[in-house]
């Protein structure tokens, strides 16, 4: 029994919309990441991005377990000296929960060439409202 390869060029990319409202942050964004790397596919090959596009809507609506809102904290540094700067959850949740949900997905994905190819396929957006009504997206159950 011989063990198939995928090429790039065999691939198909499908778009699915999953709502975010109501989801543990954690389990799903490892269901996207699996979505957006093609792991539900038989046909995975782990050097081929074969995955596929996931639009994400209602993404303030997600919630998150104990007491993360305020004891997770987000750091990042401006690249001055004393430029640490430090935000919980819950600040990040009120002014960008696009960027939790992303933050959350890129942290299952591998930090490769490929891995930067395959979070492009992830649209987020904060209401219930998408501009990928052209491409059909599926409605996806990730609960």
């Amino acid at each position: 029994m011989k063990t198939a390869f995928v090429k790039k060029e065999e691939t198909s990319k499908k778009w699915f919309i999953a709502d975010a409202s109501g989801q543990t942050l954690g389990r799903f964004a490892s269901r996207v990441a699996k979505i957006l790397m093609g792991k539900h596919k038989p046909t995975y090959t782990p050097n081929v991005d074969n995955g596929d596009f996931v639009v994400v809507i209602n993404a303030e609506k997600i919630r998150v377990t104990g007491k993360k809102l305020t004891d997770k904290v987000y750091y990042h540094h401006t690249g001055y000296i004393g430029g640490l700067k430090a935000e919980t959850l819950k600040e990040r949740l009120e002014k960008k929960p696009e960027e939790v949900i992303f933050d959350a997905v890129w942290g299952m994905i591998p930090k490769t060439r490929l891995g930067r190819k395959m979070i492009k396929k992830l649209k987020i957006y904060k209401g219930s409202e998408h501009p990928h009504k052209a491409q059909n997206p599926e409605p996806i159950q990730l609960s």
